[in-house]
């Protein structure tokens, strides 16, 4: 049986997870921090990690990227999409007038993930503006933080799984401000996966540092993927951390690395002098709303 580390119990993370898998067995490792969701795979516990890279409303988990570039060595074996579906989430009774109906006025504090709060700003300013909002390192967290601490006004924003894993109910459903929230997430480990799923396509991420003192080096990377008509579907600079002003570019091509083009590519590439590192080659997989139990 595969072993997986995952965030907290309850988690977006966490539920997108399940739906990945399906029916199919795992063993789930639970982890508070992102560091040592990564670390369980990358010291090997577990067989794999689940990571968040990337969200239709946010962008780039900056952090997450960060660890994939400079603190480990896991290729990418999987990408999948699901939705982000965030509610605000208490216990009910602390947010009712004496009729029954919905007070927010009585919210003093929200809680949440970083990620997921900025996901659902218009909601808060719109219903709870003065609210006090505080981030921590999940909505799972946020939410069972929560249900620690009753009586106080506080909500999590988080997901309907952690409200059910920590006994509170969702007081207003889907309160993103976008409802094509979705977050894009990678399995990492050293084993090649097979699902017994199909998947949607082929994709190839990359790592290029460019030659330093070569004016145009950057436009000549990108034309040896134009002119062979390779998709690029993400292009994104992050720093090396090592000079000021210099820079990684992670590239997504829609190619396996057997294909017969991207590894020309790749060769034309570094015959510029260019650093070319492999992140993963692995099957995505997109969301399909039929098969997936979305609450």
């Amino acid at each position: 049986m595969k072993s997986i580390a995952v965030l907290p119990q309850g988690s977006v993370s966490h539920e997108a997870l399940l739906h990945l898998f399906g029916d199919e067995p795992v063993n789930i490792e639970h982890h508070k921090l992102i560091s040592n969701v990564f670390l369980a795979t990358a010291n090997g516990v577990t067989d794999y990690s689940v990571i968040p890279i990337e969200n239709t409303i946010e962008g780039s988990v900056s952090l997450h990227i960060d660890w994939l570039i400079n603190e480990v060595n896991l290729p990418m074996q999987a990408e999948w999409i699901f939705p982000s579906i965030q509610n605000l989430i208490s216990n009910p009774k602390e947010f009712t007038d004496a009729e029954g109906h919905k007070d927010y006025s009585k919210v003093v504090k929200i809680l949440s993930h970083p990620v997921a709060m900025a996901q659902c700003l218009q909601f808060i300013r719109d219903h709870a503006p003065w609210a006090e909002l505080e981030s921590v390192g999940s909505t799972s967290e946020a939410v069972e933080i929560v249900s620690n601490n009753p009586g106080k006004g506080w909500a999590a924003i988080g997901t309907a799984l952690g409200a059910a894993t920590h006994g509170l109910e969702v007081v207003e459903r889907q309160v993103t401000d976008h409802n094509n929230n979705y977050t894009r997430f990678v399995l990492v480990g050293h084993q090649k996966l097979e699902l017994p799923r199909k998947s949607s396509g082929d994709k190839t991420s990359i790592l290029v540092t460019l030659p330093e003192d070569f004016p145009g080096a950057l436009h000549q990377v990108l034309a040896a993927f134009a002119w062979r008509r390779l998709n690029l579907s993400r292009i994104e600079s992050r720093p090396t951390k090592k000079k000021l002003g210099t820079y990684y570019f992670y590239i997504d091509v829609m190619e396996p690395i057997e294909s017969v083009l991207l590894p020309a590519a790749i060769e034309e590439i570094q015959a510029l002098g260019c650093q070319v590192r492999i992140l993963g080659s692995y099957p995505t997989y997109t969301y399909e709303e039929e098969k997936a139990e979305v609450q």
